[in-house]
């Protein structure tokens, strides 16, 4: 397992499971109700500083955000594009 992907969800069990890691890495947290609205935000919050991303309001979709592997996809594609623009 990645350490980003491992990072994401210690994060989530510690923060919102309160240790019990029964997640796949495409459980759905909306789904199964571990994330609310604010739950959304301490989440963002924790991907821009350890990341060193900035999530736009536009891209907080479940698309991004919803599991484990969609937020690893997302944070691999921010970088991705932030060091590109860099080069440019």
């Amino acid at each position: 397992m990645s350490e980003m992907r491992q990072d994401i969800r210690n994060y989530i069990v510690e923060n919102f499971l309160f240790g019990q890691d029964d997640l796949e890495d495409d459980t759905s947290f909306l789904d199964r109700g571990i994330l609310d609205s604010t739950g959304v935000l301490y989440l963002v919050d924790h991907i821009e500083l350890t990341y060193s991303i900035k999530v736009e309001n536009d891209e907080m979709l479940p698309e991004n955000l919803d599991t484990i592997k969609a937020i690893c996809s997302y944070i691999e594609r921010k970088q991705t594009t932030s060091a590109q623009s860099v080069k440019e």
